[in-house]
């Protein structure tokens, strides 16, 4: 099979395009290798900087690209914008430390997809990949809540009042399917817990999307979060 074959799915059920952006050499070579050892997913091409990214983007048009955050010349986090900002753009993964909490942050609101602390083992790096390029997030609720946690400041009631003014524009049910992603449920769970077709779940998600001119549902659950929604749920 040529290579052309592989990328398009021609012959063959098509493999997860990867672009791996990282400065430390070893951590490329380390991910590679991982990558490598899947049927489904193909590395396409490297970058040790977000400034050569958009290029590559356009060159190789990858499913996922596995974004470090401290870069010396173009950071991560500018480099998720600027891919997000893109018509068609790649789902990003952010690989990241305990001590970038607010940085991943940023990066989730910008629009990844999620986050992976660079200790993961291999082969929940690998499925997480996968879970990516199927439009799934990848969220540690226990990290999430201590991101949370950690970004919270004394403004917090203000926060709190500007997403809650986003939020107003959702009817009662997307409100409720908003909250419920902000939970980390799937839409099958969602579904089940408010007598729902999956469907109909997703059609509501799209919805939400599409009236918070947010991407994914990662902002979702951020935005809910802010608005205290969950808390008030659980509580």
């Amino acid at each position: 099979m040529s290579e052309a074959e592989q990328n398009t799915g021609q012959g063959a059920e098509r493999r997860i395009g990867v672009l791996i952006v990282d400065d430390d050499a070893l951590v490329r070579v380390g991910l590679v290798m991982m990558m490598g050892g899947a049927p489904d997913v193909r590395v396409l091409a490297e970058a040790e900087d977000g400034g050569a990214v958009l290029d590559l983007v356009k060159r190789h048009s990858p499913d996922v690209v596995l974004m470090d955050i401290r870069m010396p010349t173009v950071d991560g986090l500018t480099t998720t914008e600027r891919l997000r900002a893109l018509p068609d753009p790649p789902e990003v993964l952010v690989l990241t430390t305990f001590d970038a909490d607010e940085h991943v942050l940023r990066a989730l609101r910008a629009g990844a997809a999620g986050f992976l602390l660079k200790d993961t083992p291999p082969e929940e790096i690998v499925e997480s990949v996968r879970r990516v390029a199927r439009g799934f997030p990848v969220l540690s609720p226990a990290v999430t809540r201590r991101l949370m946690d950690r970004v919270a400041h004394a403004d917090h009631s203000e926060r709190a009042g500007r997403a809650r003014d986003r939020l107003s524009v959702l009817n009662t049910r997307e409100t409720e399917v908003a909250v419920a992603v902000g939970q980390g449920r799937s839409n099958a769970d969602i579904a089940a817990r408010l007598f729902l077709s999956v469907p109909t779940v997703k059609t509501h998600v799209s919805s939400i999307l599409t009236k918070l001119d947010l991407n994914n549902r990662v902002q979702v659950a951020l935005l809910v979060h802010d608005a205290n929604l969950v808390d008030e749920a659980q509580g």
